[in-house]
């Protein structure tokens, strides 16, 4: 849990540091606000036994609930956060981080604003969090779905079947090109000579000004398309705003990238840990016409989505592979200090002692047995990684001290009672 706490900490302190406000949704939607949102991620959604009422479902993400947000309350500008449970009717994979309840946290912004400034930013908070939680080496994926779109286009994919194919593109991560060339020629119908067309696109990724560089070159068939050209001109607008930040060096411009997701409509990205074994941990982009969806009137959208549970999987394996290392407990508390006893009958005086650290802002544990043995509270100590003990007995209390034990360094102080706060104060702080 400390854990949890610990990354739910830095995460939130990001979203605020850029401005943004915290909202909440409901965790069920009407079954309509959900449905046709996810292309064949569908399915997925958990559906809510009709008690002669609406017909209702779970919350699959936290996006379409926020655009349905943003729409009833008639808001034209907006930069949220939200973190929040959603559910999928997913197979469980729990070395992987995937549950079929699991926390999303998000950040989007929603409104009018100059072309690609918005979407900065937003992989810019991203990048942020990545190098803050320190999970390891990481690359943030970048497509733009009008190239996906103008790929498909040119190499003769029928406009009706655009989502589909992007659907089985988008398992190029998990699967190797033949089975997805399979799937889209046997499952979905597609030429073959359409599939390898297809083929020759998607094997292209590297460092983004570098690949811009080839795909704008007059006699490439993108720079050819007028919407491909289009979103070309917004990457490249993109990439300078990203190298202003520092952003620029974790992403590869990868025409893989498809985002299964019907809603999008510009840039899409997806985050992935280098070495690491647990998918994609954090994805999103651009969604213009989504709010429009619920009111008729288009708010431009853009947005990420971290999945916490997956971050969680990486930072737990970390923290046991330092603890391995170093010999040390996995810390499930933020304790800092146990107020701990010799003899009898003085449990009064430890919960006194650990109330006035409580009132000094010092986490502090004091043990519920009234006449706990010494090797009990020192093996719990131990156990949980606690740094420092306060000790006392008859003799300290005579005397109006205590002993403060440094768990780490094995070294023991006597410290007059009306000292304690200070002095552990100034341990805690060092």
């Amino acid at each position: 849990m400390a854990i949890r706490e610990a990354a739910f900490g830095i995460i939130t302190s990001v979203f605020k540091r850029h401005g943004a406000v915290a909202i909440d949704t409901p965790v069920f939607e009407l079954r309509e606000t959900l449905m046709g949102k996810y292309g064949e991620d569908s399915k997925l959604i958990y559906d809510l036994a009709d008690q002669g009422g609406e017909l209702l479902s779970l919350r699959y993400d936290l996006t379409v609930p926020f655009a349905r947000y943003v729409a009833v309350n008639a808001i034209g500008n907006i930069k949220r956060y939200h973190i929040g449970k959603v559910y999928r009717r997913d197979q469980p994979q729990l070395n992987r981080g995937r549950f079929r309840e699991f926390f999303q946290c998000d950040f989007d912004i929603a409104g009018s604003y100059a072309t690609m400034v918005p979407d900065a930013e937003v992989l810019k908070v991203l990048v942020g969090i990545l190098t803050d939680l320190q999970l390891g080496q990481f690359t943030v994926k970048l497509n733009h779905r009008k190239l996906l779109d103008a790929m498909l286009a040119i190499a003769g994919v029928p406009p009706q079947k655009f989502r589909p194919i992007c659907s089985a593109i988008d398992k190029l991560d998990k699967e190797p090109w033949e089975v997805v060339r399979a799937e889209m020629v046997e499952e979905k119908g597609l030429p073959g000579e359409v599939a390898d067309v297809i083929g020759q696109f998607v094997v292209l990724k590297g460092q983004p000004r570098e690949l811009l560089a080839v795909l704008t070159a007059p006699d490439h068939p993108l720079a050819k398309h007028a919407d491909s050209a289009a979103a070309l001109a917004e990457l490249s607008t993109l990439f300078d705003f990203l190298d202003a930040f520092g952003a620029l060096g974790p992403i590869s411009f990868d025409l893989s990238l498809a985002r299964g997701l019907d809603y999008y409509t510009g840039v899409i990205y997806e985050a992935v840990l280098e070495g690491g074994n647990v998918g994609s941990i954090a994805a999103g982009g651009r969604y213009d016409k989504l709010v429009g969806m619920f009111s008729g009137k288009d708010v431009p959208a853009v947005g990420v989505s971290i999945g916490i549970e997956r971050v969680f999987a990486i930072m737990e394996a970390q923290a046991r592979a330092r603890a391995a290392e170093s010999g040390n407990a996995i810390r499930a508390t933020e304790t800092q200090v146990l107020v701990a006893s010799i003899g009898n009958g003085m449990q009064i005086k430890r919960m006194e002692l650990c109330s006035k650290l409580w009132s000094a802002g010092i986490k502090a544990e004091f043990g519920f047995k009234p006449n706990p043995k010494m090797g009990d509270q020192l093996g719990y100590a131990l156990e949980q990684g606690i740094p420092y003990m306060v000790l006392f007995g008859d003799d300290e209390l005579q005397n109006g001290v205590v002993k403060v034990k440094d768990m780490a360094a094995k070294t023991e102080e006597t410290v007059a009672v009306d000292q304690l706060v200070d002095q552990l104060q100034q341990l805690l702080a060092a």
